[in-house]
């Protein structure tokens, strides 16, 4: 079945035929480093780390080359390094490392090229001296802008019309544009601004718009025309647009062929904002659950519809995906299995419909069950191979069943292995009262102690 998409562009499911199968081109846009993430900033990152995945398998590891990009230059970054007097390229770091960090804990691969905008100033200033030669932008009292009107089919993407755009949520209203929906390509520096945010170029000291960067970027890395680009459905307008009109009206060629937009992450359905006090930290998340849960549930919906946020999809997740586990232990030692089911790779290949492949996914954890009761080895080597290739087609069942099962900090399993232990030791000097009051006391945290021939292993229960 060859994979089909919904591109933003044409509004419509298209095969996806890359222009090159030897070298296959993805643009996911990455964060600004300057806090930490919230989990509506994990849908794009897992949701098309699942496309990473499945155009790997079907073009080559070595042929995909995906880039997300990271954000280190941007007014929220200024001003979060006076407040806590750092220097910028510390607050930079910091949460550039934090945000990969929690990307590994919900299983994202990591992007072939990872650019950072202060390493394409260079490239930034080019390109814009490209769109002022070619009579697409102008120079203005405050910075450099982008002409909007000079571009014909402008909202191509939105399906905005041009006397219907405003300026954009990072644009600042300027009485020195031409048009309100111009937007900035270059912003002059500012009395009182860090110099460590603002660079030469030939109109005078500052810093780059924020879309210029993602233009640049992938032109210096996956060229003037790329297959897909992907992110947010709030990145449509004005980022996205603007990119299109930036690279197009440079270069005279596409920016990309397919656009993906995934939908917003509500919590309890309402929107995710501060001043409602909602704002769930991907950090925090993963302290109170398995990433792997974090990573169900944001594929539990289909990447381009919302998905509501809550407690009990979050439960929800956890106990079907223990489920799945709970099936894979029973097959674990059933080794030398060969994986031939393709229900994952049809449901994926049909617009990356999640929902039905965690569905076929619980459907092979069933018929592992049903192969364990039966005791037939053949077919529980055949369903530890399923689930383990199902597995990694999502990103998902990549701890052992035990490591599953006991989860919890890794202090917190040493000292569980040592109570287990001292429980075994106190059965062997036939301290049968110590014995079950160690075995009672974890009982009371929910951990199971199961006695076998090889020694005591334990799980939460």
């Amino acid at each position: 079945m060859p994979l089909k998409l919904y591109n933003t562009l044409g509004r419509e499911k298209q095969v996806f035929e890359p222009q090159d199968p030897d070298r296959v081109t993805l643009y996911v846009c990455g964060p600004t480093v300057y806090n930490y993430a919230h989990i509506g900033n994990a849908r794009p990152p897992v949701v098309f780390d699942v496309l990473f995945r499945l155009l790997r398998r079907t073009y080559g590891e070595a042929s995909v080359l995906y880039a997300r990009n990271i954000t280190d230059v941007e007014d929220k970054i200024i001003a979060r390094s006076r407040e806590e007097g750092t220097p910028i390229n510390e607050i930079t770091q910091k949460y550039a490392a934090i945000y990969n960090a929690d990307m590994a804990a919900l299983n994202v691969l990591p992007p072939s090229i990872e650019p950072w905008a202060t390493k394409h100033i260079d490239g930034m200033v080019r390109l814009t001296q490209q769109l002022v030669s070619k009579g697409y932008a102008y120079p203005a009292a405050s910075g450099v802008f982008f002409d909007v009107g000079q571009m014909e089919d402008y909202g191509k993407l939105s399906g905005r019309k041009l006397e219907d755009n405003e300026a954009g949520a990072r644009v600042a209203v300027s009485e020195d544009k031409r048009n309100p929906a111009d937007f900035a390509l270059w912003k002059f520096a500012k009395e009182g601004e860090p110099e460590d945010a603002t660079w030469d170029s030939p109109w005078g000291r500052g810093r780059p718009g924020w879309h210029i960067e993602c233009s640049a970027m992938i032109a210096a890395h996956l060229g003037k025309t790329i297959d897909i680009h992907a992110g947010g459905i709030d990145l449509q307008f004005p980022h996205h647009e603007n990119e299109i009109a930036q690279s197009e009206c440079a270069h005279g060629e596409p920016m990309a062929r397919y656009w993906l937009h995934n939908g917003f992450l509500d919590m309890d359905g309402e929107k995710m904002s501060k001043s409602l006090g909602n704002v769930k930290l991907i950090h925090d998340l993963i302290e109170q659950w398995p990433g792997e849960v974090l990573r169900f549930a944001l594929l539990s919906g289909h990447y381009r519809a919302p998905l509501d946020w809550t407690l009990d999809l979050l439960e929800q997740s956890k106990t079907t995906l223990g489920r799945i586990y709970g099936a894979l232990r029973r097959v674990w030692d059933a080794e030398g299995g060969e994986a031939s089911d393709k229900s994952i790779d049809k449901a994926l290949n049909d617009d990356l419909n999640t929902p039905v492949a965690l569905a076929q996914l619980s459907r092979l954890a069933s018929e592992a069950n049903l192969a364990a009761d039966a005791k037939d080895a053949p077919k529980m080597a055949k369903a530890r191979a399923e689930l383990l290739a199902a597995g990694e087609k999502l990103g998902l069942l990549t701890l052992t069943p035990s490591a599953w099962e006991q989860g919890g900090t890794d202090d917190d399993k040493a000292r569980i292995d040592a109570l287990v232990q001292a429980r075994l030791d106190a059965r062997q000097a036939k301290n049968w009262a110590e014995a079950d009051r160690i075995r009672n006391e974890l009982a009371a945290e929910g951990i199971e102690v199961m006695d076998g021939a090889g020694g005591s292993t334990w799980r939460r229960v």
